[in-house]
């Protein structure tokens, strides 16, 4: 479950609704690369915008259609409550692991944080990934903290938000990690720009938002990591440059993903949940030429 490419993607939606034809085929891409894992209503999944009736339905298709593969569910919200409503959501629709970011609007302290995650642990029965992303969450994990939290039953792997973009601190940083953690806890990198070098540092697994849509191209990277081949990593991630260019360029990778599906076929090109945007034609046919250039289609 924590080791390889956890394929992180999109959920679509319509005017009605979650658009579940376009999840399906998402999926299918998903299953026939055979991913590792997959993560459904990550950020790029838009649990953020979705009613506790849509995620649950999210999850239940999430589950049936990954066939043998298993299945990760984010359960962010605000309310420690909600949290666990989503958790037992997540649990009864067949998810192997439960992914936790502390999601707020009012700052959170550490001791805060601490207690969401103690609660979730005693209150679950599958493995929970702390998910680290203080571009979300506005939250910033202490050394302490993760060395607290990983204490805890059920917490199994952390979700950093990157590594250094020299090699040698990179490794360094994923060495402190290691040295504050259990050996059963694994560490995943989530920051797509820097997955190469996170997993030439070290790191089990690339918690994907590229691997949610073009997993065939994500999966080349995280096989080459596997076998020891740093260089081919490196050159895989520098090929896909261009990719994350736009990310930068878009604020992130959601609005990219959802004009990258769109352009496709597998989503309608407006498929993000409001008050998000689609891109627009020249922004899409910017998307477009890069989906040909490096062939992710």
């Amino acid at each position: 479950m924590f080791t390889g490419l956890s394929a992180f993607p999109l959920t679509p939606v319509t005017a009605s609704g979650i658009d579940e034809k376009g999840f399906s085929r998402i999926l299918a891409r998903l299953t026939a690369a055979n991913v590792d894992a997959i993560c459904a209503l990550g950020s790029t999944g838009s649990y953020a915008y979705l009613t506790r009736q849509q995620r649950a339905r999210v999850a239940t298709l999430a589950v049936e259609q990954a066939e043998k593969i298993p299945v990760m569910i984010c359960i962010g919200a605000v309310s420690t409550s909600e949290v666990l409503h989503l958790a037992d959501d997540a649990q009864r629709a067949g998810a192997r692991a439960l992914l936790l970011p502390p999601v707020s609007y009012q700052k959170l302290s550490e001791d805060e944080v601490f207690s969401l995650f103690e609660t979730v642990s005693r209150h679950v029965s599958v493995p929970v990934c702390v998910y680290d992303n203080p571009a979300t969450t506005h939250f910033t994990f202490s050394s302490d903290l993760y060395r607290r939290i990983a204490m805890l039953s059920h917490i199994e792997s952390v979700k950093i938000p990157g590594v250094p973009d020299e090699a040698e601190q990179a490794r360094s940083h994923i060495n402190q990690l290691r040295a504050l953690l259990p050996r059963r806890i694994s560490i995943g990198v989530s920051v797509d720009a820097v997955a190469g070098m996170a997993l030439n540092a070290g790191c089990d697994l690339w918690y994907s938002v590229c691997g949610g849509l073009f997993p065939r191209t994500a999966k080349a990277i995280t096989v080459a990591a596997a076998q020891g081949d740093r260089a081919r990593v490196t050159q895989l991630s520098a090929r896909l440059s261009p990719l994350w260019a736009l990310y930068r360029k878009h604020g992130g990778s959601i609005r990219v993903m959802a004009a990258a599906a769109g352009v496709l076929g597998v989503t309608d090109p407006d498929c993000l949940s409001r008050p998000l945007q689609p891109l627009s034609v020249a922004h899409q046919a910017e998307i477009a030429a890069v989906i040909s250039a490096l062939e992710l289609s």
